[in-house]
């Protein structure tokens, strides 16, 4: 068999050939190269992947924050959680309010001192638009020396204890207001029902000194508490009141009406004072026991 030049295994890039095709085998080399740097960079992918879960994984397990929610408390050396920076303070257990009606009931409560300056302390009675000056005042511990007719003995026997009276004037008009005080309400009330309401007006200050003696004269009386009032109305002059006077009537009226308002207020007073007692002792309390 002849091989001449030219033949099947003649030349460069021939099928055959001795001669070893240089650029094929540079560019197979470059592409295995290729294929071992993507498999590097494959794999410090995969592993940069990996680390990062291990990382989220341990941040999620310490209690780091959440996305959208609250950083979660880390525990302590001890294993107990840390105590919040805030100050807590115990709650203050507050009594309920005193009852004011309780202060004129009770004599161990109803402790105020107790004058005509306690009791009748403005210089003029004001009811609603009216107003009235106040002409005098007095107390007596000797029930009976401000009292008349058959309210003496209904005042001594049911152990009056003190009368306060005050009289106010105006337009020819006065009336005299009587506080009687007793140990208890059942006391004050039964001198109410009595309806012996004679009580001694208290003249000076403009009254004449026979104001409703000799004449006749309004007179009321009512009860709260271990209070009793009464009112004795008229004229200054001396005229009977005949029961049509509206001026007399309102008088009257507003001097009842005053008298309850002062024995209320009393009550409202040391209510008020109580209630304030009672708030600082649960603050020093509650501070004690926090």
């Amino acid at each position: 068999m002849s091989f001449g030049q030219g033949g099947p295994f003649d030349g460069p890039g021939g099928s055959f050939s001795s001669t070893p095709d240089w650029d094929a085998l540079a560019e197979e080399s470059e592409s295995q190269s290729r294929r071992k740097r993507w498999m590097w960079i494959g794999g410090g992918a995969l592993a940069t992947v990996a680390v990062a879960g291990i990382v989220a994984a341990a941040v999620m397990t310490s209690g780091g924050d959440t996305p959208g929610g609250n950083p979660t408390a880390s525990p302590s050396a001890s294993g107990q959680a840390l105590p919040d920076d805030k100050p807590s303070f115990p709650d203050v257990s507050v009594p309920p309010p005193p009852n004011p009606q309780e202060y004129i009931s009770d004599p161990k409560k109803d402790t105020a001192p107790l004058t005509p300056a306690t009791l009748f302390p403005q210089k003029s009675m004001v009811v609603g638009e009216h107003s009235y000056p106040r002409t005098g005042t007095a107390s007596t511990k000797d029930c009976t020396a401000g009292a008349q007719g058959a309210l003496v003995s209904s005042l001594s026997h049911n152990g009056c204890k003190q009368l306060l009276r005050a009289t106010y004037a105006k337009g020819g008009v006065a009336v005299t207001i009587g506080i009687a005080v007793f140990d208890s309400p059942a006391q004050a009330t039964k001198v109410m029902n009595q309806n012996r309401a004679n009580l001694m007006p208290l003249p000076g200050g403009g009254v004449p000194s026979d104001f409703c003696q000799g004449s006749k004269c309004q007179m009321t009386t009512n009860a709260t508490g271990r209070y009793a009032y009464f009112t004795i109305a008229g004229h200054l002059n001396g005229k009977d009141v005949t029961g049509t006077e509206a001026n007399v009537q309102q008088i009257a009226r507003d001097g009842g009406s005053y008298a309850f308002t002062q024995i209320a207020q009393r009550g409202k007073d040391q209510a008020a004072k109580a209630a304030e007692r009672q708030l600082k002792e649960a603050q020093k309390k509650a501070g004690r026991t926090s």
